[in-house]
């Protein structure tokens, strides 16, 4: 089943200990799709500017991911620009500049408005709410968000919260948005606000993943060298959804799948800066990394 994923497109510029780059594709809509389009169709809603190239464009619609949803606008692509230290943990922003992403409204196209499964990445909650106004009986919703929109914006992201099944956050904003340091209490009080399930995201140390009175454990996929973490959290929500969709249910075992398949996907973006690992990516790849998973982190129970 198809998949649609409201967010940004952007260039990036990062430095972390292993090099530098500027100008390099990125956004939380990149991210995002090019992981999700390894298991189902995915439709993007996002804004680019007159500076976009072709070539970009080539490498969406190559990953089979459908831009009848991208706006083009007059003036320049979103940019940001960041630096990781050795600990390779939360990137420091040197510099944003909007551009055209400071007057982005989506708007979704009419085939897209029954499209079941709905991600809204990380973009300002009003936005978020407007998108699913536009869908019809959607079968899926999930969100992300960022400390700027909890500090900013907690009222209009609280109310996103109480329409949406699922949420992505990173720790960190799990424990702004509910002021709780322990992440299990976080996690309640989340829950309590609407969602269905909770998945914080832990870098390096995997996932956590509430649900019901359950709780699910993922680890981070260990690798022997992680360049850039830049997009990680995108592409495990990629992944993630990207999984869902792909079954067309959510059940407890569909959800711990997808939960692994979003960790094994954001193991491979690690690999390099941006997207240049992505792009080279298999099913055949995943697949692989995924049986590795499995054998990782299975043993026989012993009473």
């Amino acid at each position: 089943m198809s998949l649609l994923v409201v967010g940004s497109i952007a260039f990036d510029s990062i430095k972390t200990p292993f090099g530098e780059v500027r100008e390099e594709l990125g956004g939380s809509a990149t991210y995002f799709s090019v992981a999700a389009s390894f298991f189902t169709n995915v439709n993007l809603v996002a804004v680019v500017g007159e500076d976009f190239p072709k070539e970009h464009l080539d490498a969406f619609t190559g990953h089979g991911i459908n831009l009848d949803g991208l706006e083009r606008s007059l003036g320049k692509t979103f940019r940001w620009q960041g630096e990781y230290g050795n600990a390779l943990d939360d990137a420091k922003t040197l510099k944003t500049e909007l551009n055209v992403l400071e007057s982005f409204r989506p708007k979704l196209p009419r085939s897209y408005s029954n499209i079941p499964h709905i991600f809204l990445a990380n973009i300002e909650p009003g936005l978020q709410q407007d998108v699913l106004r536009q869908v019809a009986t959607p079968r899926l919703t999930a969100c992300d968000t960022m400390n700027f929109w909890i500090e900013g914006c907690r009222d209009r992201l609280l109310k996103t919260l109480e329409k949406v099944d699922m949420t992505l956050i990173n720790e960190g904003e799990a424990r702004l948005l509910s002021g709780e340091r322990n992440l299990v209490l976080a996690a309640k009080k989340i829950l309590s606000w609407g969602p269905k399930t909770l998945v914080i995201k832990r870098g390096g140390y995997g996932a956590l993943m509430f649900y019901g009175q359950k709780i699910f454990s993922v680890p981070a996929y260990p690798l022997e060298l992680v360049v850039d973490p830049t997009g990680a959290g995108d592409s495990f929500a990629g992944g993630f959804m990207g999984y869902l969709a792909k079954q067309g249910e959510v059940t407890e075992t569909t959800l711990r799948q997808a939960a692994v398949y979003g960790s094994v996907v954001a193991s491979f973006c690690v690999e390099d800066f941006g997207l240049r690992r992505m792009w080279k990516l298999t099913a055949g790849d995943i697949k692989d990394r995924y049986t590795s998973f499995y054998d990782l982190t299975t043993y026989e129970h012993a009473v």
